[in-house]
């Protein structure tokens, strides 16, 4: 009896032991798991300096899915016009009678191929309907996302993006700091506006600012990138309306992004949105916003006024008086009209007036 009691003393302490290590045991994962989310597939690593990508936005909550679909989009394209990746879709129409012995010897060749990082990395991020796909060489980001807006609007898109909203590709990744900006800037800008032999272009800048409250504000970034622009081309000006090229700037935490797009090109391809490429929203005549729409009551209530006076005329026999009267208010509608057009032109000629200044002496 007096040995009993040890033992099972012994027993439940052991016991005790093996489950505290059961609780602490963490399971075995492989380097290339430990950096990817088990769920979404999606890469635990940062954005950082340097990087090359694609931002996509998408519908609130459909994240993984639409990580889903352009992953399956990309690689098709990535196989099309690089001939590199897996094209889903050419291995659906496969034949299915193939060499099964091919395959296997195929399959063994893959295996003993050295790991090759993939094309795409999509990026976890903390934010709600945005998505960042790390790209690599040979992939080019503007032309890669342009040829897929391109099918879209053309109807050769085979498949279709259910909760893809807009593509933004980045040429270059830096630091979200003013000298940062300044680094991307140089690089991004230099073989569309820099180069020898450039000739003189229209440019609009376009940025986005997400999650980022310093040291880049709107404003202040758009001069200096227009000073950039500025400083060494031959000439090159603002347009808002018709650019020959975008700048397109993406802030996001502590990183920025740019890149140029051909402007016409963009704004044909609805700025890059497939969600619009694939489903227009209808315009309403009545849509006007903003100083457009405040000029257009300003010009439907002059013609009104016209009208009304036309009739007074008629009524009182006090012609002379009367056209008096309408000639003193449709001078103020005009003028009204004139500060509208200089309100509209502001953001142009501030961005100009940058360029100008930061052109080198005797540039024309």
């Amino acid at each position: 009896m007096p040995d009993t009691i040890p033992k099972r003393k012994r027993d439940a302490d052991a016991g005790a032991e093996r489950n505290k290590k059961q609780k602490v045991k963490k399971p075995w994962r492989t380097p290339k798991q430990s950096q990817t989310d088990d769920i979404t597939g999606l890469s635990q690593r940062s954005i950082e300096p340097g990087d090359v990508g694609i931002w996509a936005t998408c519908s609130m909550n459909k994240e993984a899915k639409s990580v889903g679909d352009l992953r399956h989009i990309f690689n098709h394209y990535a196989a099309r016009l690089y001939g590199t990746g897996v094209d889903a879709e050419d291995q659906q129409d496969a034949d299915p009678s193939a060499d099964i012995e091919a395959e296997l010897k195929k399959e063994l060749d893959d295996l003993k191929k050295p790991a090759e990082e993939p094309l795409f990395t999509p990026i976890k991020l903390q934010t709600q309907c945005l998505l960042f796909f790390k790209c690599r060489k040979p992939l080019e980001p503007v032309s890669f996302a342009q040829a897929i807006c391109e099918d879209a609007a053309n109807k050769t898109l085979r498949s279709r993006c259910r909760f893809v909203k807009r593509l933004t590709p980045i040429s270059m990744v830096g630091k979200a700091t003013v000298s940062g900006l300044d680094e991307v800037a140089q690089q991004v800008l230099a073989p569309h506006f820099h180069e020898p032999g450039v000739t003189p272009k229209t440019f609009a800048i376009r940025p986005s600012i997400r999650n980022h409250n310093h040291p880049l504000t709107r404003d202040p970034v758009i001069k200096q990138v227009a000073a950039a622009v500025g400083a060494w081309g031959p000439g090159h000006r603002v347009d808002l309306k018709e650019p020959d090229l975008v700048v397109i700037i993406e802030i996001y935490q502590n990183i920025c992004g740019m890149s140029v797009v051909d402007g016409r090109d963009f704004e044909r391809l609805k700025r890059f949105n497939l969600s619009e490429i694939f489903e227009p929203t209808v315009q309403k005549p009545s849509a006007a916003s903003g100083k457009e729409a405040e000029m257009v009551n300003k010009t439907t209530d002059s013609e009104v006024m016209a009208s009304d006076q036309a009739v007074a005329v008629q009524n009182d026999h006090d012609s002379a008086s009367i056209l008096r009267r309408a000639a003193a208010e449709q001078e103020q509608v005009a003028d009204a009209d004139v500060n509208a057009d200089s309100l509209l032109a502001a953001d142009a000629a501030a961005a100009a007036a940058v360029v100008e200044a930061s052109s080198p002496p005797g540039a024309e």
